[in-house]
């Protein structure tokens, strides 16, 4: 099988670059710089890509081995991946006195193989495309056999390349969805330059992670926090196809649910996946620890923390239980730095990734830990769950502990769940005639924020001194980057109306126009 290797310098976006190559159904893997020459060989990569990374390649001990140029196959530097190329290789690069971040317009040498029939826009006869930039140093002498194949006036060497040998590089993301034509741009590498066979699919990566995971479990028995959202439900069809009955699944219940979220989770989990399902009501267990506490990454560390509590108490009424398993996937990880590489910058911890105490019992398995949300999603439908299982909308794992900004009381919980019920159930009424799906399908995440204020209002003659929330939902394919859905109007005011008029206690409801970036998509 055809495979592609990715050297990761740092950037918070490698792992997107495996996620376009496998969109074109060729086998990555995502490695650390600082691999050996002689693992490179032993791997026997088509073709090398090289990431984006927060460092200044003047600077900086982020670098490989050279002698990777040297072994004949095709090579892609994206970001510091190509101010890394260029410096290697003889070329010169330097902070740049204009820094770009967002999207650039580039024009392109629409002849060069990476951009071959790509075009945003033509101006004249430039052929022109809108990309994703990020950076502050640029390559400002290129090396001896490369030409100019992109520029902009901020960036006058956008793009290079040296065809003879097959080494190509852009200063931009072209992993990211902002860079319109970058998918197609990294088909091109792959498929092309690299003529890599596309034979890497899901049903593969079944067989794959079956295997990987029967011999990492062995004859032990593994439980699994379930959650009910796709992650977890995902993860538990996997486990139970690799090893059957030597899983059982522990729901908790922490008071930190989506209203009836336990009742729905114990039904539909009986109905769909047929395991071992343990209902765990830790409800005050939970709000007793979280009494008084504010600060998110202590909410999220003892959220953490009490979950392991409960599995291990779990674990001892099962004595060959020996792994905990988790939905985590890949966003979580490089969030918390925790990805394998180890060389991302951390963004914010996530209860199943940072929050893990030493002391833990059981060892971890995370067989979804590669994979993004729409990946998880397509996994599913392979493995044959519901529709209406794999399509809902994620849910934080320390649920509404961090959609209640600040201290977590019951009182806030019980108004979250009730505001939050409307939301959905407005979503999925509203249909969008263009599209003719409903509003819950058109957005990737939607929820509604608790914020500990209180605001003056009016409703009827008299004045209320109420509490206020925020509406956020948000469309994105990947869960790296994401868009704040443009809800229609009439939409947005009858679930404010509702709210208001339905959830005493709550006076005003605002809604979140904020993007990741700069923003995250939870509030905490």
């Amino acid at each position: 099988m055809d495979k592609i290797l990715i050297l990761d310098f740092g950037s918070q976006v490698t792992q997107l670059i495996a996620r376009r190559v496998r969109e074109a159904h060729v086998y990555c893997e995502l490695h650390s710089f600082d691999v050996s020459i002689d693992f490179i060989k032993e791997f026997n990569p088509k073709g090398i890509i090289l990431s984006g990374g927060p460092n200044s390649v003047y600077e900086s001990d982020y670098q490989a081995d050279p002698a990777l140029f040297e072994l004949g196959i095709p090579v892609m530097g994206i970001c510091y991946g190509m101010q890394w190329m260029a410096q290697s290789l003889g070329g010169k690069v330097e902070a740049g006195t204009v820094r770009e971040f967002g999207f650039a317009e580039i024009e392109v040498n629409p002849a060069n193989p990476l951009f071959k029939d790509l075009s945003d826009r033509v101006h004249g006869d430039k052929t022109c495309l809108e990309v994703w930039m990020s950076h502050g140093d640029k390559v400002t002498a290129m090396p001896a056999g490369f030409e100019v194949i992109a520029s902009n006036a901020s960036c006058p060497i956008a793009a290079m390349a040296d065809t003879t040998r097959n080494f190509y590089a852009v200063q931009y993301h072209p992993e990211v969805t902002h860079t319109l034509k970058g998918r197609e741009m990294i088909n091109h590498f792959v498929l092309d330059i690299c003529a890599s066979e596309p034979s890497w699919t899901m049903p593969n990566y079944i067989d794959q992670a079956v295997a990987k995971i029967r011999e990492q479990v062995g004859t032990d028995e593994v439980i699994l926090g379930l959650s009910g959202g796709v992650d977890s439900s995902v993860a538990a069809a996997l486990i139970h196809r690799a090893i059957g009955d030597q899983l059982t699944c522990v729901f908790v219940d922490n008071g930190l649910l989506r209203l009836n979220e336990g009742k729905q989770v114990m039904e539909t989990f009986a109905e769909h996946l047929g395991v071992r399902v343990i209902h765990v009501d830790a409800t005050a267990q939970f709000m007793g620890h979280l009494a008084g506490v504010s600060d998110p990454e202590a909410k999220r560390k003892i959220i953490g923390r009490e979950f392991v509590e409960v599995f291990q108490a779990e674990s001892a009424k099962l004595p060959s239980a020996k792994w905990l398993a988790q939905g985590t996937i890949y966003p979580d990880v490089i969030e918390s730095a925790g990805a394998k590489t180890g060389k991302a910058h951390a963004i914010k911890s996530h209860h199943n990734v940072g929050g893990l105490p030493e002391t833990m019992k059981l060892s971890l398995l995370e067989p979804l830990r590669e994979l993004f949300k729409d990946e998880v999603r397509e996994l599913g439908v392979a493995l044959g769950l519901a529709p209406e299982l794999v399509y809902r909308h994620p849910f934080p794992g320390p649920g509404l502990g961090v959609r209640i900004l600040g201290e977590v009381k019951q009182e806030y919980c019980e108004l979250l769940k009730r505001a939050d019920a409307i939301f959905i159930e407005e979503l999925r009424a509203a249909q969008d005639e263009k599209s003719g799906k409903n509003w819950y399908q058109l957005t990737s995440q939607a929820f509604v924020v608790f914020l500990p204020v209180k605001s003056v209002g009016v409703m009827g003659d008299g004045r209320t001194y109420d509490y206020v929330v925020a509406l956020r939902a948000v469309v994105t394919s990947d869960f790296m980057t994401a868009k704040w859905a443009e809800l229609p109007y009439d939409l947005l005011g009858k679930v404010s109306n509702r709210i208001i008029n339905e959830v005493r206690g709550i006076n005003r409801v605002v809604y979140d126009v904020s993007g990741k970036p700069p923003a995250t998509i939870e509030w905490e």
